[in-house]
């Protein structure tokens, strides 16, 4: 079991050589059978009932090997709560934002904010949901799904030069269908985000717990499990619709993801 199963991740893991000499020892040190994602959730657990500065605290990451090739997706713990930290800031004036915040806990936040305020975090989180724009990044001969000791799961993943191909050509549809606007510019966020690796990366997207309730919702609705996810498939029906013009083929490819994943996110009320 997930100890924070309504996340779902969206990660750039880079090739070692990206990485300074002394993080290279580092993450070579980590056993590439650690369970990663797990010790990454708890120790997210742990933050919300502890004020220890991030930027103190030891970090880990996660880990692939593919064709004997190490790849690495550090927790980026520091970034990733600085980050959140602002968003939260900007979303409600200050004088609401601090009854929420305490002064003690946002101070712990801060510390050694200069170190970290301008590294990238590897890791993009989302609760109860998935993006539309994250899954315009894959294709489905990219999926892996089936059963481990956590239950069911799903993990998506390709090389990062296809990933950012497909957020081009996403943003390109968008805009020219809708123009500019707050969809398009999310997608720009993301390809520019995307940028920032190494060009011999690879990006995931891993359904954390998420994959759990995908399969709830949708044997409720009579099929057989994740396997009738075609959340891929749906955004390139949308996607091929808007560049040839055609709005009911967008819409119904959109349609179908959006109400997929309403149903998902629909739990969150009744946990």
């Amino acid at each position: 079991m997930h100890p924070t199963p309504y996340v779902a991740s969206l990660r750039v893991y880079e090739p070692m050589d990206a990485f300074e000499p002394a993080e290279q020892l580092r993450w070579q040190a980590i056993p590439i059978t650690s369970s990663t994602g797990y010790d990454e959730q708890v120790r997210a657990l742990r933050r919300l009932i502890s004020s220890e500065p991030p930027a103190l605290a030891a970090d880990g990451a996660h880990i692939l090997e593919v064709e004997e090739k190490r790849y690495v997706a550090p927790w980026s713990t520091a970034a990733r709560s600085w980050a959140a930290l602002t968003r939260f800031k900007d979303s409600m004036p200050i004088n609401v934002a601090r009854f929420f915040v305490p002064a003690n806990l946002e101070e712990a936040i801060l510390i050694n904010s200069e170190s970290v305020e301008d590294k990238v975090p590897h890791i993009l989180t989302e609760t109860w949901v998935i993006p539309p724009r994250w899954f315009s990044l894959f294709e489905p001969n990219d999926r892996l799904r089936g059963n481990n000791a956590d239950g069911p799961y799903t993990v998506l993943r390709t090389s990062i030069s296809n990933a950012k191909k497909r957020c081009m050509f996403t943003h390109q549809s968008v805009v020219e269908a809708f123009g500019n606007g707050p969809i398009e510019e999310e997608i720009a966020d993301l390809l520019e985000w995307l940028n920032m690796f190494h060009p011999q990366s690879l990006v995931e997207l891993d359904y954390g717990g998420l994959a759990r309730y995908m399969e709830q919702t949708l044997k409720e609705d009579g099929f057989e499990g994740l396997t009738a996810d075609t959340s891929v498939e749906d955004i390139q029906l949308s996607l091929g619709g808007l560049s040839s013009g055609d709005g009911a083929k967008a819409g119904l490819g959109y349609e179908r993801l959006v109400s997929r994943w309403r149903k998902v996110a629909a739990l969150e009320q009744a946990t």
